[in-house]
């Protein structure tokens, strides 16, 4: 299986979903413990939730599963969140905190997956952008994740709905953040935090150089927001997501609007 697909779009936006994808190599998974079959760190059909939110979109989507190597991280291995619980480049615990491997991989395998897997879908990412960008003047990564609400060994308390990350407003032109803080904080009913728990993972962080024309914004969604419950089977539920995906249109299509008049710079 290709690590990696592509959808090329006419607009100046960039959905990137490195967390959907649940395909783990017969030789990797028979290394993971039954826990860690399990994948519960999946962001479970985000790429449903998002698919046809708006035409036009490009996407870019890592189809392995981040238990074989976490896409989202930097490929030195350095903490996202130092001082934090957090799980590394390849996870070596679920986000309870809990080992996942029987076999735990070593360096020597860790770099193996590094090249066949992260490399590859940074890879196809830098050419949307830059092709994105090259033709419109401007680039807006948009990477779409999800996390279950209540997760102890992560965070305190419950996640709000819409968790919008920045790096602290460095990654984007403040008018990206703001026209998104303004979108979810209009929707009725959900709860909206910027720069919380989550400021923006490895993605966001190195691809969001307003200076050259790239803007990068991370938005984890609670996934109370569009699942029947956090849990096993982990079941799409289309009622809720009919009410959440009319707000995911509308921070879409501002974004799309407003890129025109950035600039290439901040």
């Amino acid at each position: 299986m290709t690590p990696v697909t592509v959808h090329q779009g006419e607009l100046p936006i960039v959905l990137g979903l490195p967390h959907t994808g649940t395909h783990v190599p017969d030789d990797i998974l028979s290394d993971l413990n039954p826990r860690g079959r399990g994948l519960d760190d999946t962001d479970w059909d985000i790429h449903t939730l998002y698919g046809g939110v708006l035409h036009g979109v490009s996407t870019v989507r890592a189809t392995f599963h981040r238990y074989v190597i976490d896409a989202n991280r930097d490929p030195s291995g350095v903490s996202l969140y130092p001082g934090q619980n957090t799980t590394g480049l390849v996870p070596l615990t679920d986000f309870d905190g809990h080992d996942i491997w029987t076999n735990a991989p070593d360096e020597a395998e860790i770099e193996a997956r590094r090249i066949a897997f992260h490399a590859p879908y940074h890879a196809a990412l830098q050419a949307e952008l830059e092709r994105v960008r090259d033709k419109h003047g401007v680039a807006i990564l948009y990477d779409c994740h999800s996390i279950r609400s209540n997760i102890p060994f992560l965070f305190e308390g419950t996640l709000p709905d819409f968790n919008i990350g920045t790096n602290l407003g460095t990654t984007c032109h403040p008018r990206i953040e703001a026209t998104v803080q303004e979108a979810c904080e209009a929707a009725d009913g959900y709860s909206t935090v910027t720069n919380g728990r989550f400021k923006g993972g490895w993605t966001t962080r190195h691809y969001g150089q307003p200076a050259t024309g790239i803007h990068a914004i991370q938005m984890e969604l609670a996934q109370s927001t569009y699942l029947t419950e956090e849990a096993a089977p982990w079941s799409y539920d289309s009622a809720k997501a009919s009410r959440l995906r009319p707000h995911l249109t509308d921070i879409l299509t501002k974004l799309a609007e407003l890129a025109p008049t950035l600039g290439g710079t901040q």
